[in-house]
C-alpha cells in the first residue's frame, strides 16, 4: 500500500527466508503431511525477482506491478488455499489461511485482494482435486467456513475502512491545496496587472531605452505569474494521487517548444542564450497543453539548474532541446551540460519526494513530468554520464489527424 524499493527488497529477502522457515517448522518441528520442500523453494526462489532492479526501482511501472501481483497472488491465496485442502483444512493452516487473508489485504487494495482471493482460491480447489490421493474436501466443514468467512469479511472492512481513511486525507490535502491556491493567485493576478501597467507606460512617449527596459521588466512580471500558476496546477495534480485525465487535445510538438522556450522566466540573459531549439522533424501528439507545457518547463528549471551548479560559463547549446521523430514516434530531447545525475540516482529521480537539489525543490517536479508523459502512452527517460550532463528524453506516440479534424488547438 506505501511502495517503496527498499519495502520491496525486504519483502523479497523475507519472502525467501521465510519459507526456508516454514519449511523447517512444518517439515520438522511440527509436521505436516503435505508439506513439500520443492514446492517451497520454487516459492522462495520467486522472492528473489523482487531484489532485481528492474522490478523494484520503479513500482509505478507496468512490469513492476505485474510482477508484484503474480507473485504475491501465487504465494498467498493459491498456495495457502492449496496446502489448506491437502491438509484437510487442520487447525494449523486454518490459522495459517486466515492470517493469509489479513496479510494479503494489508499488502495490495483491498479490491484487487478480493479478486485474488476468489481466483487464487478457486485454482487451489482446481489443483486440489487434481493432486489429491485419499483427501477428502474436510477444509470446507461449516465450522472451517464460518472462520474463514469472518476472516475474510473482516479483512474486507479494514480495507474499505483504510481507503477512506484515504480518500478523507486525500479530500482534506485537495481543500487545503484549494484555499492556498486561491490565496496564492490573489497576489499573483496583482503582479500580473503591475504587469499590464508597465506594458502600457511602455507606449508612452519616452526614450527607446528606457520603454524596451519597461516591456522587458513587463514580461518577465507575467512569465513569472504564468509560471507560478503552473506550479500551483502541478501541486494540485499531485495532492489528486497523479491520477491524471487521457488527454485529448492535439498538439504540435515544436510550438509547444517554442512557446514554452518563450515565455520561461529566466533569471539572466545568460539563461536564455544558453537555450538552443532544433527541429529535425515535427509531430503532433495528444496531450494536455498546460501540462506538457508544465513539463518541459520543469525539465528547462532543472537543466539551468545543473548548468548553475557546474563551474562553466553558459555559453549557446548548454541546454539544447531538439524535436524528431524515431521508429514511428515523436521525441523531445532536453539536454544539457551541467554536472549530470550520478548511476545510482538516475532511475530515483522520477520517485516522489526524491531531489538531487538538496536545498530547493520538494521532489514532486519529475513524478509529475512521468505521470503526465505515461497518461499520453509515452515514456519519460534519463541517460547521463557525470560530470558531462543528463539527458531527457520524452517518447510519445504520433498522433495522425483524419482530414475531418480541425487544426491541433494551441489554446
Amino acid at each position: 500500500m506505501h511502495p517503496s524499493t527498499v519495502r520491496t527488497q525486504w519483502l523479497g529477502l523475507f519472502t525467501f527466508g521465510g519459507h526456508f522457515l516454514f519449511a523447517w517448522l512444518w517439515g520438522r518441528l511440527l509436521p505436516q503431511p503435505y508439506e513439500v520442500f520443492s514446492v517451497r523453494v520454487a516459492l522462495a526462489v520467486m522472492g528473489l525477482l523482487l531484489l532485481l532492479k528492474r522490478v523494484n526501482r520503479d513500482l509505478t511501472a507496468k512490469t513492476s506491478i505485474w510482477v508484484f501481483g503474480l507473485i504475491f497472488w501465487t504465494q498467498l491465496p493459491l498456495y495457502f488455499g492449496w496446502m489448506y485442502l491437502m491438509n484437510e483444512g487442520n487447525k494449523v493452516w486454518l490459522a495459517s489461511l486466515c492470517s493469509m487473508v489479513l496479510i494479503y489485504y494489508h499488502i495490495t487494495d483491498w479490491r484487487l485482494a478480493t479478486l485474488g482471493t476468489v481466483t487464487g482460491f478457486a485454482l487451489a480447489a482446481v489443483l486440489f482435486e487434481l493432486t489429491r490421493t485419499d483427501q477428502a474436501w474436510l477444509g470446507l466443514d461449516l465450522d472451517n467456513l464460518a472462520v474463514l468467512s469472518f476472516a475474510w469479511v473482516m479483512s474486507i472492512m479494514l480495507g474499505m475502512s483504510g481507503a477512506n481513511l484515504r480518500r478523507a486525507r486525500l479530500i482534506n490535502t485537495l481543500s487545503t491545496m484549494g484555499v492556498m491556491a486561491h490565496e496564492l493567485r490573489t497576489p499573483l493576478a496583482s503582479v500580473n496587472l503591475m504587469g499590464d501597467v508597465l506594458r502600457g507606460l511602455a507606449q508612452a512617449d519616452m526614450p527607446e531605452v528606457k520603454r524596451k527596459k519597461l516591456e522587458e521588466l513587463s514580461a518577465r512580471l507575467q512569465n513569472m505569474v504564468r509560471s507560478m500558476n503552473r506550479q500551483i496546477d502541478t501541486q494540485i495534480s499531485n495532492a489528486q494521487l497523479l491520477r491524471l485525465p487521457r488527454p485529448t487535445t492535439r498538439i504540435m510538438a515544436f510550438e509547444l517548444v517554442q512557446d514554452v522556450v518563450a515565455e520561461y522566466p529566466y533569471r539572466s540573459a545568460g539563461e536564455r542564450g544558453c537555450v538552443t531549439l532544433d527541429l529535425k522533424e515535427d509531430f503532433c501528439f495528444l496531450g494536455s497543453r498546460a501540462q506538457f507545457a508544465q513539463v518541459l518547463v520543469n525539465l528547462i528549471k532543472n537543466a539551468l539548474h545543473s548548468l548553475a551548479s557546474s563551474s562553466e560559463a553558459l555559453q549557446s547549446g548548454a541546454l539544447h532541446i531538439t524535436v524528431d521523430v524515431s521508429r514511428g514516434r515523436g521525441c523531445f530531447t532536453v539536454t544539457d551540460q551541467g554536472m549530470g545525475i550520478p548511476l545510482a540516482k538516475q532511475q530515483r529521480v522520477f520517485e516522489p519526494f526524491f531531489s538531487l537539489q538538496n536545498t530547493v525543490g520538494n521532489g514532486l517536479g519529475l513524478t509529475f513530468c512521468k505521470n503526465v508523459v505515461e497518461a499520453a502512452d509515452g515514456v519519460l527517460s534519463v541517460r547521463s554520464d557525470p560530470p558531462h550532463g543528463a539527458t531527457f528524453t520524452i517518447d510519445l506516440p504520433i498522433h495522425h489527424p483524419t482530414s475531418a479534424e480541425p487544426s491541433p488547438d494551441t489554446a
